[in-house]
């Protein structure tokens, strides 16, 4: 199991952008591909965007397609989701995740990972 910390949620208004960070410690971070997920009031948490443990190979929920984009700097642990023409319906707790050690293909399904920061709130205003 690995540590995840995020870091960068705020308040925004509708078409602005934002760019949240985790940083991962505890394994190999490279060896392990990661993800962010999203959950809003009422709604059950969702997937959001992955990439590989390369960082060659991403996924995105079509919603997001477009305007978010996630990517890693493996030399310092950290995974990022920059978030462009941020919209009311993005504002959610995002929380980090990461696959098992050894596990480098992106996956859209929460089952896949074992590792969960502590989530960071970000808030849109129209």
């Amino acid at each position: 199991q690995v540590q995840l910390v995020e870091s960068g949620g705020g308040l925004v208004q509708a078409g602005g952008s934002l760019r949240v960070s985790c940083v991962a410690s505890g394994r190999t971070f490279g060896s392990s591909a990661m993800g962010w997920f999203r959950q809003a009031p009422g709604k059950e948490r969702e997937f959001v965007a992955a990439i590989s443990g390369s960082g060659t190979s991403t996924r995105y929920i079509d919603s997001v397609k477009g305007r978010f984009t996630i990517s890693r700097d493996n030399t310092k642990n950290t995974v990022y989701l920059q978030m462009n023409s941020l919209k009311p319906e993005d504002t959610a707790v995002y929380y980090c995740a990461g696959r098992p050690s050894g596990w480098r293909g992106p996956s859209n399904e929460r089952t896949d990972y074992d590792s969960w920061g502590q989530g960071t709130q970000v808030t849109v205003s129209s």
